[in-house]
Formats: structure tokens, sequence, C-alpha cells
């Protein structure tokens, strides 16, 4: 304990660092909340004004005939032999 500090100060200290924790924490807590529930309302209404965004390519699929198929494994036994 520091001799040029009073136990007064030292609890004074003490209680503004606990408050000061005890603050951060709640405004943390309300950040997190305030910011999720934005971006639910943001999703649930889409602008009527830009036009529909597509996330990705769409996926293809090709049927292979049988020759195709025993070519490929044929492939892909080499590319595992390296």
């Amino acid at each position: 304990m520091p001799e040029h500090l009073s136990t007064i100060q030292l609890a004074a200290a003490v209680f503004l660092t606990l408050a000061g924790v005890v603050w951060a924490i709640g405004v943390l807590r309300l950040l997190r909340r305030f910011r999720a529930q934005a971006l639910r309302e943001l999703a649930a209404a889409r602008l009527p004004f830009l036009p529909a965004q597509r996330t990705g390519p769409l996926r293809e699929s090709v049927e292979l005939t049988p020759a195709e198929q025993d070519a490929f494994a044929g492939l892909i036994r080499q590319l595992g032999h390296r």
C-alpha cells in the first residue's frame, strides 16, 4: 500500500476501476444487442430500388457416359500415385 495515499483514496480508486469495468461490459452488451437487431431489420427490409443480387454462380452438373466415368477414375488413380 503506497504510503502517501489514504485508505479512502485507495478504496475510491478500486471503486472507480470496478465501475468502469462494469460500464464497459454493459456498453459492449448493448452494442452487440443493437447490432444484431439492426442486422435482422436490414435483412428483413429489402431495398426496392436495388436489383436482386445473386450470391454466387449456379451449380452445374453433367451426366458422364460409362466410358467417361472409367477414364475419370483412371485419371484419379494416376494422380493419386504421385
